[in-house]
């Protein structure tokens, strides 16, 4: 709980009559479009520009290192400590500068699904436009008080307070601050929105695993039966394309938590991305931006208002907040059962991972905490070629905790609940980038259709030498030789090669996590495997 120190200098900031407190989606967007933060698009939807910050600031991201985070968070790159003094005084002074704006916007909301791992959520912004993406991006409203130990968090926006690095202890005029012991998040000199949604990312990855939930960076859907899938996969792997199936529900695009009840939301909204956003391609998420969304940095056309998606001149990392209930298949409550199914996407340039493989549970906890994929062309700025990446259990940037709990918390999960895993490969086949080709989505969808549907289970299957997976030799609507990787390559030694020093650079990536067990290190791609790959 907030203590007094900082708990009463924001009550007054909140009390003051320049508050406007949880105003209507209608009204924030006519606020926004009277203060000149954004304009509408033909559809309806807001379009704002976020100025210098079009993307997250991860190097001006601190985590207060106070009695209670000290000993709990993984310090390093990702998770930078900065002392509470230095918190305290940027504290004070947002407040003092918020107190002089002429009017500051407020918003109730939660995130979690489950009322019983509901993290109650009050956001404070200058900006009208920046409490409708937070009205949009989070549940609408706190559920009933279950408390499990999820006390209220805070989140204070101050775009236009820029730090002093050398006054204030900062790196640079931006800071994004945790602070798990006074339960605020304090926020200024980006006006990207995005700061606040993946904040309490974190945050949910800090609290849910001492509560035995599991807070993952995925996708998730559920069919007709009851069957729950979720999908994992960084940026250009196809997540959002291949969960949003319109034969399924959809429960969420992002953020999820696994309880003992099951499968919940984290989020009450969508943050897509929207570089060539085409109708054809993705119409529900097409659709799904019309009034009461925002979009980030989309160029519009002045005189139509028909938002252009191919135009990047901002930035490629062009974005849309809408309510998940803007998306006609999505699931009322946000929450499913136990999944029976669980889809590792990876986008492999090098041509060496099969499209599709079983895992064991220590060769999904290995390749959960691997995070392997290739950044891929328009991912990020400067990326014109696809680009080998790891990022541990598809979320680095947002896991305050050592990463071998999240892996051991699947690991566990899995084998209680009897949850298979796929490995999928989106990437390319026949060759590496710029070779071979990039699987076909039809076939893509095929695999991942017989996965869901148990049509593998008593497929035989072949093992690949390296990485020891377990390739099935058929799947339906699959040519059988696409399934295994070396045989749709001409030049078998160019194969070889590739898969050896793909291998390596798991093998190197893998060598930062120690608190796994031997078990799961024997399940990636030992040294013998490389070897054997070459023969």
């Amino acid at each position: 709980m907030m203590s007094s120190r900082f708990s009463n200098p924001l009550t007054r900031l909140m009390e003051g009559e320049n508050v406007h407190t949880d105003l209507s989606v209608p009204r924030l967007v006519e606020i926004s479009l009277s203060r000149g933060e954004g304009v509408l698009t033909a559809d309806g939807a807001l379009s704002v520009a976020t100025g210098k910050y079009t993307g997250r600031s991860p190097k001006d991201k601190f985590i207060v290192n106070d009695s209670t985070s000290a000993q709990k968070v993984d310090w390093g790159e990702v998770n930078r400590p900065i002392s509470r003094d230095v918190f305290t005084s940027l504290y004070d002074q947002v407040l003092q500068h918020l107190e002089s704006k002429e009017e500051l916007y407020v918003t109730h909301g939660s995130a979690g699904a489950d009322d019983v791992y509901q993290l109650p959520i009050t956001v404070i912004n200058e900006f009208a436009w920046h409490n409708l993406f937070a009205r949009q991006l989070f549940l609408r409203s706190a559920g009933p008080a279950h408390n499990q130990g999820l006390e209220p968090f805070t989140i204070i926006s101050a775009p236009q307070f820029k730090a002093d690095p050398e006054r204030d202890g900062t790196d640079s005029e931006t800071f994004i601050i945790l602070s798990f012991e006074e339960r605020v998040i304090l926020i200024g000199g980006t006006e990207y929105a995005g700061e606040m949604k993946k904040s309490i990312f974190s945050v949910m990855n800090y609290l849910l695993p001492t509560q035995d939930v599991l807070p993952m960076h995925c996708s998730a859907n559920v069919g007709e039966e009851g069957d729950t899938t979720l999908f994992f996969g960084l940026s250009g792997t196809g997540k959002t394309t291949l969960s949003a199936d319109p034969n399924r529900y959809l429960i969420g695009d992002d953020e999820h938590g696994w309880s003992d009840n099951g499968i919940f939301n984290i989020e009450g909204g969508c943050y897509a991305k929207c570089v060539n956003l085409s109708q054809k391609k993705e119409p529900q998420i097409w659709n799904a931006i019309r009034f009461g969304a925002v979009l980030e940095n989309v160029h519009v056309d002045r005189t139509t208002g028909d938002p252009d998606y191919t135009h990047t001149d901002l930035t490629e990392n062009t974005r849309a907040a809408y309510p998940i209930d803007n998306i006609p298949n999505a699931l009322e409550k946000s929450t499913s059962g136990h999944p029976s199914t669980i889809i590792f996407l990876t986008a492999d340039a090098f041509g060496v991972l099969p499209p599709i493989s079983r895992l064991t549970k220590e060769q999904a906890m290995y390749h959960f905490l691997s995070g392997y994929t290739s950044k891929l062309a328009g991912t990020e700025r400067g990326i014109t070629e696809p680009e080998a990446t790891f990022s541990t259990c598809f979320g680095s940037p947002f896991l305050p905790l050592d990463a071998s709990v999240y892996a051991q918390m699947l690991g566990d999960k899995m084998e209680q609940h009897g949850t298979e895993v796929f490995l999928v490969n989106t990437g390319w086949s026949g060759g590496p980038y710029g070779i071979g080709e990039r699987i076909n989505l039809s076939y893509t969808r095929a695999m991942i259709q017989a996965a869901l549907e148990g049509d593998l289970g008593s497929s035989e299957m072949a093992v690949e030498p390296a990485f020891g997976l377990h390739i099935p030799l058929q799947c339906p609507g699959v040519p059988d030789e696409l399934l295994q990787p070396s045989s749709t390559w001409e030049d078998k030694q160019a194969y070889n090669e590739k898969a050896k020093e793909l291998t390596r650079r798991f093998e190197q990536n893998f060598q930062k996590f120690t608190g796994v067990s031997q078990a799961v290190k024997e399940a990636g791609p030992p040294s013998r495997s490389a070897e054997t790959a070459g023969r």
